[in-house]
């Protein structure tokens, strides 16, 4: 493991227009054109959290999975963010993961949230995915899965090696719960001895819903490496020496208690 160079892109989005918010994501990622190995976006860039799947919807393989191919070859960095991806008759909160090369990855937002209705639209995730960069593993959630920390339990072998190294979350996180935001990417990362991210977007959609960033980064430790509540783009370099050497001086791992997702 090298270490590992992440932007954290926090802005207001325009209310359901693509066009509008690829081009403004677009100048947002010039600038970090080889300064970084991962670019994250929020939850549902291109739209808005919105419940319109049928008028906003698109397959996989359309345009924003396209632009995303392009910003990442751009960049030479994976890029990522949530869609609304309509796959058969279906329709998912669809992350994402998009290499250099233009391998395309992604994970279905598993908690659906119900106090906006968003389970009666889409359907729930089901498989738990775990990415790499530079020999990083890395697992990818979505908003409300913050709040669930068995989904997101960090397990391992017998030898110590555990399943993921960073876990990251991107969010329409309502600024009426940024406490809880803060605390809980915070609680992910000391119990599961692993950097979290999160981030989420600014501004007031179209529901009249304000948020109000609070993106950020931590260490195994909840030290706080990067935050912001105003629009800019945060990097961030995360320590692989210092991560794998407090596994090695903490082994908390090796009392925890064994259990396994039905």
């Amino acid at each position: 493991m090298q270490n590992l160079k992440v932007a954290l892109i926090q802005t207001d989005l325009y209310w359901q227009d693509r066009a509008a918010n690829l081009a403004m994501l677009e100048e947002k990622i010039w600038p970090l054109q080889a300064k970084v190995d991962l670019i994250i976006l929020p939850e549902m860039f291109p739209t808005g959290f919105s419940m319109e799947t049928e008028k906003l919807a698109e397959p996989m393989n359309f345009t924003t999975t396209k632009w995303l191919k392009q910003m990442a070859a751009q960049s030479n960095a994976v890029v990522t963010g949530s869609v609304i991806i309509k796959d058969g008759e279906e329709f998912f909160n669809r992350l994402l993961w998009v290499s250099p090369e233009g391998e395309v990855k992604h994970y279905d937002k598993r908690h659906l949230f119900r106090m906006a209705n968003e389970d009666d639209y889409f359907s729930m995730g089901e498989n738990n995915l775990v990415f790499e960069v530079k020999g990083w593993k890395i697992l990818p959630q979505v908003c409300y899965d913050l709040r669930f920390p068995v989904w997101s339990r960090n397990n391992t072998d017998d030898e110590g090696n555990m399943d993921y190294d960073v876990a990251f979350y991107i969010a329409s996180w309502p600024a009426a719960r940024e406490t809880a935001w803060d605390i809980l990417l915070k609680a992910r990362a000391v119990e599961n001895l692993c950097y979290t991210i999160g981030v989420n977007r600014l501004g007031e959609d179209g529901n009249g819903i304000d948020y109000s960033g609070h993106s950020g980064a931590y260490d195994y430790k909840g030290n706080t490496l990067a935050y912001s509540e105003k629009e800019e783009e945060l990097v961030v370099e995360l320590d692989a020496e210092s991560l794998l050497g407090y596994r090695e001086k903490f082994p908390a791992w090796k009392d925890a208690d064994q259990f396994y997702m039905l």
